[in-house]
């Protein structure tokens, strides 16, 4: 996907806030505010939910054997 610039003014302690926190998490301050707006806009939680549906449904019958369940009813 091609990156688009955008430039945004804070205060410097907003500004010096983002970048303690990018360097916590060993990011650049352009990934970490990438980051947080993906989070609000619920991609991230949307890309777990599917990815986690994707996994039950393959291995759907292994968790029924191990544990004795069976699939819910919808």
């Amino acid at each position: 996907m091609a990156k688009t610039q955008l430039n945004v003014r804070v205060d410097e302690s907003t500004a010096e806030a983002a970048r303690q926190r990018a360097l916590q998490r060993g990011m650049s301050v352009n990934r970490y505010i990438e980051e947080l707006v993906k989070q609000d806009a619920g991609e991230v939680g949307r890309t777990f939910v599917d990815a986690a549906s994707d996994f039950m449904e393959q291995y759907e019958a292994v968790f029924a054997e191990e544990f004795g369940t069976e699939k819910p009813r919808k």
